[in-house]
């Protein structure tokens, strides 16, 4: 087994098993890391890029999702110093590092100013699982969305990437991407909204999903709207849908410094399970 003096190397579709083993010691932070390997065989062809594994005799202890986010998986500091050093010496190509804090910090430490300023740092966001009954009733008039409601859809979803990120995701032609993306969701049942007159008054998304965990993404009510409870509602409303029908556990990531979205996740039954990191460029 080829491997550098960290004892690290790229995964391929023999190491699936021992992969898996890694990601189900914490199924929930694991949840975009294993749906990946899940949906790829972890084939670099489909990931777009590597995982790499850090191995112990025969033992693979952590790995290093490096694709368009770079993202440690049940790594100690030490694991993400060793995988942060063998990044460091590549060219960056990564949009994002995101993941536990302690660890992400490990990996930002060793890259150092490697691949230059980042365009932000997000060191403190909660993570976040449903583990308690939602103090608000789920809102009835969320649903599926179809591709019949793209229309209405679409802007939404620019709107909410836009506020979060920072950056629009058409910039430098990336609209056509972007709409693929919106539509592969709608088509996987994925995506869901309370549309009034014409309106997305409440939106949220699956991002990834495994036998054991979902991670929500891209939770937005359009300003004009918030203070109502649409957010807490249509949480709630979601969850109960994702339970029943797509994975048993449920969680999602944070700013720490939204504090309505924070109070709308703890109405809905969402309790903090671990604190995350997230360097963008």
């Amino acid at each position: 087994m080829l491997t550098t003096r960290q004892g690290i190397r790229p995964l391929h579709a023999g190491d699936l098993g021992a992969f898996l083993e890694l990601t189900a010691l914490d199924p929930v932070v694991n949840v975009f890391a294993e749906y990946r390997a899940r949906t790829t065989n972890l084939e670099p062809r489909w990931l777009g890029g590597e995982i790499w594994g850090r191995w112990d005799g025969g033992d693979l202890v952590a790995a290093c999702h490096v694709g368009a986010n770079l993202v440690p998986i049940q790594a100690t500091e030490d694991d993400a110093a060793a995988f942060g050093e063998r990044a460091r010496s590549r060219v960056r190509t990564v949009s994002t590092i995101v993941g536990r804090q302690p660890a992400v910090r490990s990996l930002w430490g060793s890259i150092g100013d490697a691949w230059g300023a980042p365009r932000d740092q997000r060191w403190e966001q909660p993570h976040l699982e449903q583990q308690l009954q939602s103090l608000v009733e789920p809102d009835p008039f969320v649903r599926r969305t179809v591709r019949a409601d793209m229309d209405v859809l679409y802007p939404a979803c620019v709107a909410m990437y836009t506020e979060e990120v920072g950056i629009s995701p058409e910039t430098g032609g990336g609209r056509d991407l972007y709409r693929a993306r919106v539509l592969q969701l709608i088509s996987r049942g994925w995506s869901f909204a309370r549309i009034e007159d014409g309106e997305v008054v409440f939106k949220a998304e699956v991002a990834c999903a495994t036998p054991e965990a979902a991670q929500i993404q891209g939770v937005w009510v359009p300003p004009h709207r918030r203070g109502e409870g649409l957010a807490a509602r249509g949480m709630a409303a979601v969850c109960d849908i994702v339970r029943s029908e797509i994975a048993p556990r449920i969680s999602l990531y944070v700013n720490e410094w939204n504090a309505p979205a924070r109070r709308a996740y703890e109405r809905a039954g969402f309790l903090e399970t671990a604190r995350f990191s997230t360097i963008m460029f």
